[in-house]
């Protein structure tokens, strides 16, 4: 069973439901029942198989199990929140919304350290971290999953699902604050949560594209930097580059092409025309 194959699978089918413009709670209660069967399948499957190997598990509990459990995660705390929801009162509504902001903002400042950890791609606790063998040393300490399974967790794969999901919920917060303030008539503004697209490439080929970008003339009308673009980018995929600068030189040194990326996509749209013209 490819596991890593099902958590696309799983992305996928959220984007489709996102895409019937559901109401927030019918889309969050959907997407919180795919989710969380595909963790059932995940937990049967790691029962019957275990790992080959120490990396393969930590890629799993690192990765691939983050798809289904970030989304679940995120999805669950939406529901909970647009049900306590104020009905009325802006002013009922905006305080709500703080609330929630700043016990995000908590969590965040509370582990700090961990945060930082997942940003700067460090990987040299990995082993501590997303293996079942170290889940006795560390504490669970900001959870509300007060049970963990040991033979599903490790000591930070919840720690850092509720990360990535709280990223993400920070935004559908700030946009529901923007569209309560700006709002023109009484009724409540049911907006749709804004997810960011996975980015299914490598470091290398956002290099690639970010650089195109850039000397097309894009950065240059706006003023913006590399790493100015970077960020915009990072708006809109689900991605977080490394080393952007030493990647470019590297790019510069291919002894083939050296826009790998670029012929790629040229190719494949170049085929796509093909079809559609047979």
């Amino acid at each position: 069973m490819d596991l890593e194959t099902l958590g696309k699978n799983l992305l996928v089918a959220l984007d489709e439901i996102r895409l019937e413009n559901l109401p927030i709670l019918e889309q969050s209660y959907r997407s919180i029942e795919l989710s969380r069967n595909l963790l059932t399948v995940f937990k049967r499957n790691i029962l019957v198989n275990d790992f080959e190997s120490i990396e393969k598990e930590i890629v799993f509990f690192k990765k691939i199990k983050q798809i289904p459990l970030v989304k679940l995660i995120y999805f669950s705390e939406i529901h909970s929140f647009e049900i306590q929801f104020p009905k009325v009162d802006r002013a009922a509504q905006l305080k709500f919304i703080k609330k929630k902001i700043n016990k995000l903002n908590r969590f965040f400042l509370y582990n700090l350290d961990f945060g930082q950890y997942v940003n700067s791609g460090a990987t040299h606790f990995d082993k501590a971290y997303y293996t079942r063998d170290h889940l006795d040393t560390y504490h669970i300490t900001t959870s509300k999953f007060y049970f963990q399974d040991p033979d599903f967790c490790t000591p930070r794969d919840m720690l850092l699902g509720k990360f990535k999901a709280y990223t993400s919920l920070i935004n559908y917060m700030d946009q529901k604050k923007h569209f309560i303030k700006n709002r023109v008539n009484g009724s409540v503004v049911n907006i749709k949560s804004t997810e960011k697209i996975p980015w299914p490439f490598t470091n290398t080929d956002w290099v690639e594209l970010l650089y195109a970008l850039s000397a097309s003339g894009i950065a240059k009308q706006k003023g913006l930097s590399i790493i100015k673009l970077s960020k915009i980018l990072q708006e809109v995929f689900d991605f977080t580059p490394k080393e952007i600068y030493k990647t470019y030189q590297d790019i510069k040194n291919r002894k083939n092409s050296r826009t790998l990326f670029l012929d790629q996509l040229t190719t494949s749209l170049l085929s796509e025309m093909d079809k559609s013209e047979e």
